[in-house]
C-alpha cells in the first residue's frame, strides 16, 4: 500500500481589496426636446455657408472646364483688311486671319469672294463675315 501525503493549502489574499463604485446613470436625451434659438440659427448659418461654398466651387470648376453657356461670344469686326505680301497664299492668309482654327472654311470663303485670278502683292483682301 502506498502512503498518501497531503500538504496544507494556503489561500493568498490580494494586498488591495477591490472596491466597487457605483456610477450614476447618464440622463437619457429626450427625443422631443427642441434646440435653443441660438443653436437653430447657428446651424442655419453653417448650412448656408456650406451651400455657398459648394456653389462657388462648382462655378469655378465650370469656368475652368470652359464652354459656359453664360460666356460672351467673341466679337469680331465685320471685315478684316489684309494686304497681300509676296509669297502669300489663301491658305497662309486664312491662317493669319483666324489663328488656332481650321483654315479650310475661310479659304473657301475668301476664294468665293474674290476673282479666280492669282494673288497680287499689295492687293487688299477683306475677310467677309
Amino acid at each position: 500500500m502506498a502512503a498518501a501525503m497531503t500538504t496544507p493549502r494556503f489561500v493568498m489574499e490580494p494586498a488591495v481589496t477591490p472596491t466597487v463604485r457605483q456610477v450614476p446613470p447618464r440622463p437619457v436625451a429626450r427625443r422631443g426636446r427642441r434646440a435653443s434659438t441660438a443653436t437653430y440659427w447657428r446651424r442655419r448659418v453653417v448650412a448656408v455657408a456650406v451651400g455657398v461654398a459648394a456653389l462657388v466651387m462648382v462655378g469655378k470648376a465650370g469656368a475652368a472646364l470652359g464652354d459656359s453657356p453664360l460666356a460672351v461670344p467673341e466679337r469680331r469686326p465685320a471685315t478684316t483688311p489684309y494686304v497681300v505680301q509676296p509669297g502669300d497664299s489663301l491658305w497662309s492668309i486664312a491662317a493669319r486671319l483666324d489663328p488656332g482654327r481650321d483654315p479650310r472654311p475661310l479659304v473657301d470663303t475668301l476664294a468665293a469672294s474674290r476673282d479666280a485670278g492669282p494673288l497680287v502683292p499689295g492687293e487688299v483682301i477683306t475677310r467677309p463675315r
